[in-house]
């Protein structure tokens, strides 16, 4: 059984570990609010960029020009490019293993195509450098503070990669952000763009051909689908280390509980020893 001065050191340890945790979940969830309305505030404008992209598709029905479009171009899926969106850091459950789990599924289901893997973040980075995947890149330190420029240049490499037959398609893997107890594990195919169906059917006045228009706004559109799984990621991110180190800290609680439970049991034994030794040293007198 372990001594009273044990006890005492473990609880302290314990207590010391409780404020780490309990500071870390204020951290995450000042953090959460930001990355939260910055989420929320891109989807607007995403769903605004879909409806024209249908709006567009809808009145260049019939035109080759738009149909010959590379961006458009649909090929043979025989090589696989799979940008996985993780987190620099850990410390949040499952976050970053349900992602990888979401991964091998989509390697298995694709086993027959070549896949190679842009990391976004350090833990998919490194994961799938362990396992010696053939990774095109990685980028480090943008997950936490991510901005348009940086999902602009991933977007360019992607396109280019495309361009040039490379790779045959594109797919993004993300925790999507739902709420602050569980997230959406998504993983959606960005290159070739599917232009949407069933656009409004209204007699639009263009300044540029429907072709030019959508020349320019794909690469638009495939920019802001990485901007958009970069802020999604972020948010569910902060969302899931939040509840960890809520569990953490109320886990260090019971196990305190438990250790001054403990404590006073051995307190008690060692006054009812000594009590003992002493009656018995006057039995004895």
């Amino acid at each position: 059984m372990p001594s009273l001065i044990d006890i005492r050191r473990r609880i302290r340890s314990v207590k010391n570990m409780q404020q780490i945790t309990k500071a870390m979940k204020m951290v995450s969830a000042a953090k959460l609010r930001r990355a939260q309305d910055r989420a929320i505030a891109s989807r607007p404008y995403g769903k605004i960029m879909h409806r024209v992209l249908s709006n567009l598709a809808a009145a260049a029905a019939g035109d080759q020009a738009v149909a010959d479009l590379p961006l458009l171009q649909t090929r043979e899926e025989k090589r696989i490019q799979l940008i996985v969106v993780s987190s620099d850091t850990g410390l949040a459950g499952g976050f970053n293993a349900n992602l990888f789990r979401m991964a091998h599924r989509f390697l298995d289901e694709h086993r027959g195509a070549e896949i190679s893997i842009e990391t976004v973040g350090r833990k998919g980075r490194d994961y799938f450098r362990k396992r010696n995947f053939t990774i095109t890149g990685e980028h480090i330190g943008i997950v936490e503070k991510p901005n348009y420029e940086q999902a602009r240049a991933i977007a360019d490499k992607m396109i280019d990669r495309y361009r040039k037959s490379e790779v045959d398609a594109v797919y993004i893997a993300l925790n999507e952000f739902k709420n602050i107890m569980a997230s959406n594990l998504v993983a959606k195919r960005i290159l070739p763009v599917e232009v949407p169906e069933g656009g409004e059917q209204i007699n639009y006045i263009y300044e540029q051909p429907p072709e030019e228009l959508l020349r320019v706004l794909l690469p638009r559109y495939i920019e802001m689908e990485i901007f958009r799984a970069m802020l999604e990621s972020i948010s569910a991110y902060h969302a899931a280390r939040m509840t960890a180190m809520d569990s953490a800290t109320s886990n260090a609680g019971d196990v305190i509980q438990t250790l001054t439970l403990n404590m006073n049991r051995v307190r008690q034994a060692a006054i009812t020893r000594e009590i003992i030794e002493i009656v018995s040293g006057a039995a004895a007198l």
